[in-house]
């Protein structure tokens, strides 16, 4: 269960979004909300996962920095529109995990392969605490901008109403 701890502004490069900051017992997440949302239908929105290496030390060995640009872009475009944060580094597995497995990937195993030989779960986020939120925003379906058919499951079975799905497709020189 969630709960909402506090609002307030935040500016940044694709305007202004309000910041709630909802606590689940043990995590932060925190919605990012542009415009009026409320009992909305196709709402465009982004359940993001936190990525150490690529939010703070500009990695480029995964795309996650891009895809917030690209989330973000998009929902100043369409004027409204939301992104959840969630605090679930490593497909939540955490940092160790993501650290151990460089090796592995260095020889040629995908992220995902890498995790499950080193006794980790290939991905062990979970989405619930974001359909929560989306509920308690009383927001009617979503736009989900993801490329992973995982959320939009996990998502559809909380009873979210997914109205449609953009990729969001980054282009690596």
């Amino acid at each position: 269960m969630i709960v909402r701890l506090a609002e307030g502004t935040l500016q940044t490069r694709f305007g202004t979004f309000t910041q709630i900051l909802y606590y689940d017992g043990q995590k932060e997440i925190i919605a990012l909300v542009m415009g009026d949302i409320a009992h909305k239908k196709n709402v465009l929105c982004r359940v993001h996962s936190h990525c150490i290496s690529a939010h703070i030390f500009n990695s480029i060995e995964c795309d996650c920095r891009e895809q917030m640009e690209m989330a973000q872009r998009l929902i100043q475009e369409a004027g409204s529109g939301l992104i959840i944060w969630l605090d679930q580094e490593g497909k939540n597995n955490g940092h160790l995990a993501l650290l151990q497995s460089r090796k592995l990937k260095d020889e040629g195993l995908s992220q995902t392969e890498a995790y499950v030989k080193l006794g980790y779960l290939a991905d062990a986020r979970n989405y619930r605490r974001a359909a929560e939120i989306l509920h308690e925003l009383k927001i009617q379906s979503i736009t989900l901008m993801t490329n992973n058919p995982e959320k939009v499951s996990q998502l559809r079975n909380d009873g979210l109403i997914i109205a449609g799905i953009q990729q969001l497709i980054i282009n690596h020189p």
